[in-house]
């Protein structure tokens, strides 16, 4: 399967970087969104991304323009009719992707695959609101996508090996490690991980046994990761974070390591959802 250019349905952090990486590897690049504005903010992220690696003296100035060239943005999601595979990046909200899905359906050409980047959505749902279940596959990049090395490419109950194969050499010829969740469960891997950690964490700072900071530090220093969890969701988002914690709850019966703290609510009610707030479990100044 041979893909020449690529349609990446939203162009917010996610999408952008994505649309970013696909460029680079020499792929013609449709990048779409709801309104003009998001789709300029995503095409301005990606133009100073790529300036910052030009002052940096990793790509010349004449191979950021080539890459920013291969970008088209589009509100119209019928530009996407001849892209030859499919990523979408748009909000964790299912209704949502399901009508993207069958929209895209209707839009592309039988064969195109169209991947998800959902960070711990059923592939099975998101493929049941189109006629090609087979060709629909998870494609979970990680923030921010040019520097993050993994995706996760994750099989629905009907996804078939060819769509797997397509998705994981496209990912691979990004520079990407891929690894392959064969059945579609919540949160895949990092995130069916990842997410105890951090309600673990939240836990020992509402009971008192340590601070943020000393939290972070011990798992810095303690367990050798690069990022503490209170540091990490900042960065993610805690809202973020949070909804894929109560996804986690629904979907994996109710079980009581998947209970939100108390705090945690807080910290949504209160706005202060991270690094993109201007403030989280640190300050961050004014957004």
């Amino acid at each position: 399967m041979e893909i020449k250019k690529i349609g990446v349905v939203g162009a917010g952090t996610m999408g952008n970087g994505i649309a970013q990486v696909c460029a680079q590897i020499g792929c013609e690049v449709v990048l779409r969104d709801i309104e003009d504005a998001f789709v300029e903010r995503g095409i301005k992220n990606i133009d100073r991304f790529l300036s910052r690696s030009v002052e940096k003296g990793k790509m010349e100035a004449s191979e950021k323009e080539a890459v920013l060239a291969r970008i088209k943005g589009t509100t119209n999601m019928a530009d996407l009719a001849d892209v030859d595979f499919v990523i979408e990046a748009v909000l964790e909200v299912m209704d949502l992707k399901k009508k993207v899905f069958q929209e895209l359906d209707e839009i592309c050409r039988p064969g195109v695959v169209l991947a998800s980047n959902t960070s711990s959505m059923s592939l099975t749902e998101i493929a049941a609101a189109t006629k090609r279940p087979e060709k629909v596959c998870g494609m979970h990049f990680f923030n921010p996508v040019p520097l993050m090395r993994l995706v996760e490419v994750i099989r629905g109950h009907f996804t078939d090996d060819e769509t797997v194969a397509a998705t994981t050499e496209l990912a691979k010829k990004m520079g990407k490690v891929t690894v392959e969740i064969k059945k579609d469960s919540p949160g895949f891997i990092v995130n069916r991980i990842m997410i105890p950690h951090m309600i673990e964490a939240i836990k020992i700072v509402e009971e008192g046994i340590a601070t943020i900071e000393d939290v972070d530090i011990a798992v810095k220093a303690g367990l050798n990761y690069p990022m503490g969890p209170f540091e990490l969701m900042d960065l993610t988002g805690i809202d973020i974070c949070f909804n894929v914690a109560e996804y986690f709850y629904q979907e994996l019966n109710k079980e009581s390591k998947w209970v939100t703290p108390t705090l945690f609510k807080t910290m949504i009610r209160a706005g202060k959802l991270g690094r993109k707030t201007g403030a989280g479990w640190y300050e961050y100044g004014k957004k």
